[in-house]
């Protein structure tokens, strides 16, 4: 039974800390659109696409208004468009169809223009990554991933090198619009196939045919809780589970209805905090509400351990299927809390690094000087992918090279992407590492079979 007070609560959760669902995300099978040519292929993608998500803005929409819990974004995702344009090309085609069929059926993201090369690439492949500049340039609501490493197969350095220039050319490519196009491109190791979140959702070849995932949010929500808890690290945990149950029990009921309603398949619930650039929605609070003085110094990486694993415990619980990310997101631009440490020099690439090693994904949303080397990024990229596939963790990359700016400036991309402050990084060439290419071997635990 449900009591008043529950409803109370859920309802101030609501009104004063910010709770919401983040994401309703329809994954959609494209593998039966493969067409005798490129552009058979375009046109079967967009028309699956409008049949199959339609109605997911409405029934978003109808749930929220029936539960009073926000519904923040609509999206889908695909199947990797390198898999379906491998027999024709045309990508960018299809990457122009995706964004058609996103703006007629009204989802803010579409993402799937995702190459998968944690092994090695094909020359169809890299000819692929070679389009993402232009998809992401002549496209506002596609989005790009590409899975460089694993921890069953290594890291491809030679996907990990031209992916420091893809990131480069995709700034340069929309730096009319603040080089937003790498806000949309991210570079995974340990990509999974079932994450609702943007930029990096793709449509798994595993999956079924138009699945639901859905991702909750709330660090508004355990922020409140903490602010009552005066006692030691174990009741801080306990209080964080205990919220974290309440907010995903949301996400479950959300995921039930949205594909029932759908008539497409229940697929997991992404217990990911995700915050935004409002105030009192922010996870740096948190970390700081624990007992860090500003997120970003000594103890930072010990109580984001603490609450990534709080939540985890808690929501676990309160799901039949857990999946996607889970965990919570440290993306600076996203994070009014990061946005201000950054901003002060509190919080530097190299912590935000360290953190990764615990939070759900990685070095998210980070401006960074415009003149940075694309062999920089590209070892900023192996870094990253090493934090990864040694722990058996999806860790990824989204970095922003600025066009024209520097550190001191800053960006404003408006909306949920936030505003970033272009932070410093260290120029020391890595030319001759990037430079050897080749793979980095899986570790040595990962030989299990």
């Amino acid at each position: 039974m449900i009591t008043i007070s529950e409803v109370l609560e859920t309802n101030r959760m609501v009104s004063s800390q910010h709770l919401d669902v983040r994401t309703i995300t329809m994954g959609i099978s494209l593998l039966d659109c493969i067409g005798e040519t490129a552009e058979v292929t375009a046109q079967r993608v967009y028309d699956k696409v409008v049949d199959k998500a339609g109605r997911l803005v409405e029934v978003g929409e109808e749930i929220a208004h029936e539960t009073g819990i926000p519904i923040v974004n609509k999206r889908v995702s695909v199947t990797p468009v390198s898999i379906i344009t491998a027999r024709t090309g045309g990508a960018v085609e299809v990457a122009k169809a995706l964004d058609r069929a996103a703006k007629k059926v009204g989802v803010d993201f579409i993402g799937g223009y995702t190459a998968l090369v944690q092994k090695g690439m094909t020359e169809y492949e890299e000819a692929f990554i070679k389009s993402i500049p232009e998809a992401l340039a002549c496209t506002d609501r596609v989005c790009s991933s590409v899975n460089v490493g694993s921890t069953k197969a290594g890291i491809n350095m030679d996907a990990v090198a031209l992916m420091g220039e893809i990131v480069k050319q995709t700034a340069e490519a929309t730096e009319d619009h603040g080089s937003i196009g790498c806000a949309k491109l991210v570079v995974f190791a340990n990509a999974v196939e079932d994450n609702p979140f943007m930029a990096g959702a793709f449509h798994g070849v595993g999956e079924k045919d138009v699945v639901i995932n859905v991702g909750v949010s709330g660090p508004g929500v355990v922020k409140a809780a903490l602010e009552h808890v005066s006692g030691d690290l174990t009741e801080v945990a306990e209080a964080v589970k205990k919220i974290a149950y309440k907010i995903t029990r949301v996400g479950q009921y959300v995921a039930q209805e949205a594909s029932r309603r759908l008539g497409a398949n229940f697929g997991i619930v992404d217990l990911s905090l995700a915050p935004t650039p409002t105030m009192g929605d922010s996870v740096a609070h948190i970390l700081e509400e624990i007992g860090v003085g500003t997120v970003g110094g000594c103890g930072t990486t010990a109580c984001l351990a603490l609450l990534n694993d709080a939540v985890k415990k808690g929501g676990i619980m309160a799901t039949s299927h857990v999946g996607g990310l889970s965990g919570a997101f440290i993306p600076v631009s996203e994070d009014i809390g990061m946005i201000n440490a950054a901003r002060s020099g509190a919080l530097k690439i190299e912590k935000l690094e360290a953190m990764t090693a615990i939070c759900s994904v990685g070095l998210d949303m980070i401006a960074i000087p415009g003149d940075t080397p694309a062999d920089v990024i590209s070892a900023l990229i192996a870094d990253e992918a090493a934090i990864g596939v040694v722990n058996n963790k999806t860790t990824a990359v989204r970095v922003i090279p600025v066009c024209g700016k520097t550190v001191g400036d800053s960006v404003d991309f408006g909306g949920l992407l936030g505003t970033a402050p272009i932070m410093p990084i260290s120029t020391i060439s890595p030319a001759k590492f990037i430079g050897r290419g080749g793979r980095i071997p899986a570790p040595v635990w990962a030989n299990k079979n």
